[in-house]
Parts: C-alpha cells; sequence; structure tokens
C-alpha cells in the first residue's frame, strides 16, 4: 500500500474513531424530566416511583442512569425550559407542545419532538357563583383560574368550548377573564371564597375535591364538548432524541409499562399518586378518579390533529401538521394516533 494510500486509511480510521465515539457518549447518563400537577400526569409519576425509565435504561445497555425530575406546570414555563435547554424529556398540555413544535419547526437546536401520548380526561369549569350555570353568563367581572393564559392545555381547551358556543370568530371570548394559577393555589382561592377567583377550569383531582365542597357546582365538561381526546403528552427536543435513540426508546417503554401499570393496578396507581400529592388526597378517591371512564393512559397520541386545526384556524400556530405523526418520534407512527 502506497504512503498516501495509507495515510488516507488513517485518516478514515480516526475519523471513524472520533465518529463512533461521539455516537457512544452521546446517550446520556442522566436526564431530567418535568411533570406537573394532577392525575393528567400520573404516568410520570408510575414511572419515577417504580423508577420505570432506569429500568428500562439500563436493559438497553445504558447503565446505571441519573433522572432528575421537576415540578413545573402551564405551557408557557415549560417551553420555555425547553427552549433553554434544561430539559430533556417534560410532560405537559398537548397544545403547549403543539406550539412549540409549530415555533421551532426546522431550527437547529431548538427544535422539539413528541415522544409520546401520556393522558386523557375531562376538564370541568368549577364556580362559587350561583348565577354561573354557562359560558353565556360569565361577564367582565369573573375570574378563571387555570394554569398560563392563551397557551396552557386549560386555556386551549377553553378556547375550543368557547369557538363552539359562540361560533370560531369568538374563540377568544372567554380569554379577558382568565388568570394564570397553578392548580393547588386555584382550588385554594376558589374554595376560600375571598378573592377575585370565583371560577376555576380543571383537571383531577382538583375538580373532584371542589365539587364536593358546600358552594361550589360544575358549570360544564370538556368531553361534552371535545370527546375523549390526548390532552397531555410528552416531548424533547429533537437534537436530545436524535443524538440519543436508546434513551428516547426508554422513555417510550417506560411509559408503556407505566399506563400498563395502572391498567392493571389501579389501586396501586391510586396509592401512588396519594403519597407523591402536594395536597392531601385519599387514596380510595383518587382510585374512583382513575376509574371513571372519561380518565384513560395511554401512549397512543389521539386528537393532535383536532387541536392542530384548531390552533391553526386560531392563529396561534402558523404551521400546521399534515398529519399527527409529524409531529412525533418514527417509533410511534404505527401506532393508531390521530
Amino acid at each position: 500500500m502506497s504512503k498516501s494510500r495509507l495515510m488516507g486509511a488513517f485518516a478514515a480510521a480516526a475519523l471513524c474513531a472520533v465518529f463512533c465515539s461521539s455516537i457512544v457518549r452521546a446517550e446520556v447518563s442522566q436526564v431530567r424530566v418535568s411533570k406537573g400537577f394532577g392525575i393528567l400526569y400520573l404516568p410520570l409519576i408510575v414511572m419515577q416511583d417504580q423508577q420505570l425509565l432506569e429500568k428500562r435504561a439500563k436493559t438497553a445497555g445504558l447503565g446505571d442512569i441519573k433522572v432528575t425530575w421537576l415540578m413545573l406546570d402551564g405551557g408557557n414555563v415549560i417551553n420555555d425550559a425547553m427552549m433553554a435547554g434544561t430539559l430533556d424529556f417534560a410532560g405537559t398540555g398537548a397544545p403547549g407542545f403543539i406550539t412549540l413544535w409549530a415555533k421551532a419547526k426546522g431550527i437547529p437546536n431548538v427544535e422539539v419532538v413528541g415522544v409520546s401520548g401520556m393522558s386523557s380526561t375531562s376538564l370541568w369549569l368549577n364556580t362559587n357563583k350561583p348565577e354561573l350555570g354557562s359560558l353565556k353568563d360569565f361577564t367582565s367581572k369573573d375570574k378563571i383560574a387555570l394554569p398560563g393564559i392563551k397557551t396552557s392545555l386549560a386555556a386551549v381547551v377553553l378556547q375550543m368550548i368557547a369557538a363552539r358556543e359562540f361560533g370560531d370568530a369568538n374563540f377568544a371570548r372567554m380569554d379577558p377573564m382568565t388568570v394564570s394559577l397553578p392548580h393547588p393555589e386555584a382550588l385554594t382561592a376558589l374554595l376560600s371564597g375571598k378573592t377575585e377567583i370565583n371560577s376555576h377550569f380543571t383537571s383531577p383531582p382538583f375538580q373532584y375535591i371542589e365539587a364536593k365542597a358546600p358552594g361550589i357546582h360544575r358549570v360544564l365538561n370538556s368531553v361534552d364538548y371535545l370527546g375523549n381526546i390526548t390532552l397531555d403528552v410528552a416531548f424533547a427536543p429533537k437534537k436530545f432524541v436524535d443524538a440519543n435513540p436508546k434513551m428516547t426508546q426508554a422513555f417510550i417503554d417506560a411509559m408503556d409499562d407505566a399506563t400498563a401499570l395502572i391498567a392493571k393496578d389501579k389501586k396501586l396507581a391510586a396509592e401512588i399518586y396519594a403519597r407523591s400529592s402536594k395536597i392531601k388526597v385519599d387514596p380510595v378517591e383518587i382510585q374512583e378518579m382513575i376509574e371513571d371512564p372519561d380518565t384513560r393512559f395511554s401512549a397512543i397520541p389521539t386528537g393532535m390533529m383536532q387541536f392542530s386545526e384548531f390552533m391553526h384556524r386560531a392563529g396561534s400556530i402558523k404551521l400546521k401538521p399534515t398529519k399527527w405523526s409529524d409531529m412525533f418520534v418514527p417509533q410511534l407512527a404505527s401506532r393508531p394516533g390521530n
């Protein structure tokens, strides 16, 4: 072999070594995952409690990984954290994810991708004001608490309901009445009756706790308007997913494990939720909520196009996917999402 060819071979080998070693190094040994408040995050709560991601990562040959869990609530907060590069996986409302996907699509180091579906349930609009019987009864004097105005899950679902009630042109009719407040704080404010908050658009377990309190009644149930669609999903930076395919698959597998556990042993799932809750809850009551026909847990995303098409019509996203799987990792493409 000539000297030039020999040098070329060495160079190619060196380049291969650098490239291959970079791939090995790309599979991280620690990940940061965020979750929020409420039963919609139960799969992530179970995943943390049972160390399912650690187990799946080890099975995938990634060794003993460290998982750091963060508590973030509201689409704006989660999106900001993801854009800042301080999260690897995040559970969030579907609208918050879709907003960031559309905004960051095609932008290197910023682009995000869905990793799995997570949960669906009914959202209730509860109030302590007797005269509020429907959305038509609300005025500028009324204040509706929800986590994150305009872009959070509850905010967008409320817009979609308003569009059904008042027509597409009036989808934002309720926006001026909304106030950004985490669910636990909103529950306290509503039950106290001593703040400007007289209504709360919320998810389990908060809606059930409120509904049992004296003087609180339900104005509407989101499932009556939109059907039972996936409300919360998990997503990640695309650059992280591309660089860490084994870790990404481990997360999907861990999500499947978590939803399977919930389906098989609702009593255990309720106990896990109760001991992780920021507010005192009865595991028996939590189990009843999990068994509600409107509450489902699955890694399969449904209703993504329903959200996307509404948000595109409303102008909150400029880019609309042609199909739901455009927004998610290829591993989910064969599943029956919509």
